[in-house]
């Protein structure tokens, strides 16, 4: 990975705040792939005595790893040393509750997937969903030595609010939506579980991985927009997750759009929500209504399959693109005009090839707006997928125990063990 740490964020001397300063030195490593003790040092305007045995105490926690020597043409002395998270440091599960399919996942502490269970079906049954988690977790951590067992954090859950909600979109069968109806998602897991477990919106959690594993244009402030089965999003402001006072912040599925954009319907103002015209359910129906299986179309038109019956699959998929793209155009402007975003991330449910497809549409349709008084931010197709949800679930035991946080500055907190 690419050092683009390069700015400089402000760390502390005061012995009272060495657990944020730990924590900014191994999020600046995370994000830049490795430094070495003079480069933190530098960044963070630490002392470099200061730097130094923060670096060391990380190190001992076997959090951190040293590199090979980096040597430079040119120089002379000791070549330095870069120093890197340690993969094995620790350890996290992610849970996707989805509207199609459920997804848990085992990571290290630089976010590879160890290993994965998967599962689909029509409708989010409760009563398959806990105990194939409950299981699904045993088994993914059946094979751990004690030692890694110490160094696993938690379960980050990600599932989206209101399960049993827009049911005649989701097809979902009223029985199942009363079952959702009050139900505790994270109440229910932890009654298995001895590890804590954190429970977050799924767009929100995709939006954490994108942050994490997926911003290659180093955005510092941008909307990140999930095309899932229901169509959601997220916001990054500063490099950190904007949740907003009610953990709503980017839901851009429910911000309302055009029903058309013919000039009548325009002049009317008759607007629908934008889970009705971008959403991956639209389509399933598409293709359901002919007899095709959506995976197996999209991932042929991806691969630019022309033969029956790709070639109605492509027809079906441009008619949903060409509804799609200016609305989710419309929803970008309209936020633009409230937060002023450099950029806009696009990922989802879509294959890489189709989801560029998707980012070079909505990029075109902007254009064709008013944007009087408004600067377009860059638009970019995500490239992790699927994976984005669960894998942003998974981040959150990381995000909890080493991500900086503010507050330790208010309440002086001064423990700085991680008690591995």
């Amino acid at each position: 990975m690419k050092n683009n740490a390069s700015q400089s964020v402000g760390g502390s001397n005061l012995s009272g705040i060495a657990q944020y300063n730990e924590r900014l030195v191994l999020q600046l490593i995370r994000r830049a792939g490795s430094l070495t003790k003079a480069e933190i040092a530098r960044i963070t305007n630490l002392s470099a005595q200061t730097a130094s045995v923060i670096i060391n105490r990380l190190l001992d926690e076997k959090l951190l790893r040293k590199e090979e020597r980096r040597y430079e043409t040119g120089k002379v002395g000791q070549p330095a040393v870069p120093i890197a998270l340690n993969p094995t440091g620790a350890y996290s599960l992610g849970v996707k509750i989805g509207r199609s399919g459920l997804d848990v996942l085992l990571i290290n502490f630089t976010g590879d997937i160890l290993k994965r269970c998967g599962f689909s079906y029509p409708y989010p049954d409760p009563d398959f969903i806990f105990p194939t988690i409950r299981d699904s977790i045993a088994e993914l951590t059946k094979n751990f030595t004690a030692a890694q067992t110490k160094r696993l954090l938690g379960i980050g859950v990600a599932a989206p609010y209101g399960l049993g909600g827009w049911q005649q979109e989701a097809a979902i069968p009223d029985a199942i939506t009363a079952r959702w109806n009050g139900l505790d998602i994270k109440e229910i897991i932890q009654q298995d579980q001895t590890l804590p477990v954190w429970l977050v919106n799924d767009a929100t959690a995709a939006c954490i991985a994108s942050l994490e594993f997926n911003n290659s244009e180093k955005f510092n402030n941008y909307l990140y927009i999930f095309v899932g089965t229901f169509i959601g999003g997220g916001i990054i402001m500063n490099r950190t997750l904007y949740c907003g006072s009610f953990n709503n912040a980017g839901a851009v599925g429910s911000m309302p759009v055009p029903s058309s954009y013919t000039a009548e319907d325009m002049r009317n103002g008759a607007t629908v929500q934008l889970i009705n015209c971008a959403s991956r359910y639209l389509l399933n129906k598409r293709f359901q209504a002919l007899g095709l299986d959506t995976d197996t179309m999209l991932n042929g038109l991806a691969n630019n399959q022309t033969e029956a019956p790709f070639d109605q699959a492509q027809v079906l998929f441009d008619q949903w693109l060409n509804q799609a793209a200016p609305a989710i155009a419309y929803a970008i402007v309209a936020a633009v005009s409230v937060i002023d975003f450099e950029g806009v991330i696009i990922d989802g449910l879509l294959p890489p090839a189709l989801t560029k497809k998707l980012t070079d549409a909505v990029q075109i349709a902007m254009t064709q707006l008013d944007l009087e008084g408004l600067t377009l931010p860059k638009v970019t197709a995500g490239t992790i997928g699927n994976d984005a949800r669960a894998l942003g679930g998974a981040f959150l035991s990381f995000y909890t125990n080493f991500t900086p946080d503010r507050n330790i500055l208010i309440s002086g907190e001064q423990n700085v063990s991680h008690a591995f």
